[in-house]
């Protein structure tokens, strides 16, 4: 009977925690566990955008995998020509106008989240198992080193436990993950700063999110441009289509503008306003149209079309120090939620997967050194995806014209900030990762510094 090379934990089964767990059933020696905390994968869910520079990083899973999720886009064609992929408008008053269109090199593919979960969830080896309603309380972890080998332990809210060689945190903004890590390593360096970064901050965004039901938007206004164009108005609601045309993913937002100007970047002391209301709650139609019923008429069939939806306060997590201690380490949300205005936080956990599965797989990679091969993890993309962040951030700052760009130039400076999503491609990252884990002689037992 074999043995794997090492046991890998992955709290949470979102977008990033599942392309890690395909990613790592490339490596039959790796043995995975999911912990899912909710009871299923249901149809539950609101859309989610993948630009080309993530998509091309899936298509490294697999072509079948990238064909498949091709099939389930809507109104996608994998192209490298620039096309019009986002319509900006000024909709806060009677008469709407387009302020400028946003051209990228690939266009933004639209899925809905179920449908996404479930393509990745078929790609899944024998090697992996997933566990559902299984939300980490805590762990604790022997040695941060790589000197002992003596397993993780986790334990549930419901009390029961698990262990593992490495854990991962895909656990969310709300991360036990992190919680743990920043606690765990404030007892060895910088404890103010880590200990701050154990919660996260309200943004100062308010999110409005609900899925329209396109025939009963079509019934309303057949010409909608909804039903075929992603449009985005004042920063304060985005929609696009989604599970082959049959719903309209709408979300709209609310921003605060001091919160806006000052919350996520820094470790300073300062009071930050809470966010007054439950996390995520339930909205009647009448309270998800509310903030948006003096917007220009072609807003009024969307309302209109609304059932129900959600409020959900859009909190982020301060710039982290570290995204890995020990043989622990975190991404996607859990290491830099952000705020959706370059609707890159699951192409960003995507890319922390596949450069986790990258220095795990890895050859040279043993149990010994697993604190070295996570610390080349959190070198590579912490200061990436901080990047990514800020630029979300500032995008946010314009399209609720907050910045000081004038309206005529707001469509370059968006461009600007946002075109590596189309542009630039993680490979550079890959051939990283790979030269500092192939070394002459022994691969360090140590983290980087």
């Amino acid at each position: 009977m074999s043995y794997p090379k090492f046991r890998v934990a992955i709290c949470g089964g979102g977008v990033g925690g599942l392309t890690l767990a395909v990613a790592l059933s490339k490596y039959p020696d790796i043995a995975v566990d999911v912990y899912e905390s909710t009871p299923s994968y249901s149809g539950i869910g609101a859309g989610v955008g993948i630009w080309p520079r993530a998509f091309k990083v899936l298509k490294k899973l697999g072509e079948d995998l990238g064909q498949e999720l091709l099939e389930k886009a809507t109104d996608f064609t994998w192209t490298e020509d620039y096309v019009p992929a986002i319509a900006y408008r000024k909709s806060d008053q009677p008469k709407g106008e387009q302020i400028f269109q946003v051209m990228t090199k690939g266009d933004l593919m639209r899925f809905h989240r179920a449908d996404f979960h479930h393509v990745l969830l078929s790609h899944l080896s024998s090697s992996c198992r997933v566990h559902y309603a299984k939300r980490l309380a805590t762990y604790v972890q022997p040695s941060y080193s790589g000197n002992d080998a003596s397993p993780i332990t986790l334990t549930f809210i419901d009390g029961t436990t698990a262990t593992c060689d490495i854990l991962i945190g895909a656990d969310g903004v709300r991360s036990a993950v992190r919680g743990t890590l920043m606690r765990e390593s404030a007892q060895h360096s910088n404890a103010k700063i880590r200990l701050s970064c154990v919660e996260p901050v309200w943004s100062g965004v308010t999110a409005y999110r609900t899925l329209i039901s396109a025939e009963n938007l079509r019934a309303r206004d057949p010409n909608h441009r909804a039903l075929s164009t992603p449009t985005m108005a004042n920063a304060c609601f985005l929609v696009y289509p989604i599970s082959q045309g049959k719903f309209i993913n709408f979300a709209g937002f609310t921003v605060h503008p001091v919160l806006m100007k000052t919350a996520h970047g820094t470790f300073s002391d300062e009071k930050r306003e809470p966010f007054d209301r439950p996390w995520v709650g339930e909205l009647t139609a009448k309270e998800v149209a509310k903030p948006f019923e003096a917007f220009e008429d072609e807003t009024i069939p969307l309302l209109e079309s609304v059932d129900k939806g959600t409020l959900w306060g859009v909190h982020t997590v301060k710039h982290l120090p570290t995204y890995s201690f020990g043989r622990v380490a975190i991404l996607g949300d859990a290491a830099h939620s952000m705020t959706p205005f370059q609707g890159s936080g699951a192409g960003q956990s995507i890319e922390d997967a596949y450069i986790l599965a990258t220095v795990l797989g890895h050859k040279s990679t043993t149990l010994a050194n697993v604190p070295y091969a996570l610390s080349v993890y959190d070198k590579i993309r912490r200061p990436f995806s901080i990047s990514v962040a800020q630029a979300s951030k500032y995008n946010g700052q314009l399209l609720a014209f907050q910045g000081d760009v004038e309206l005529n130039e707001l469509g370059d400076a968006v461009t600007r900030s946002w075109e590596w999503a189309w542009l630039t491609e993680l490979d550079g990252a890959v051939d990283e990762a790979n030269r500092a884990l192939t070394m002459s002689g022994e691969i360090p037992k140590r983290p980087l510094l």
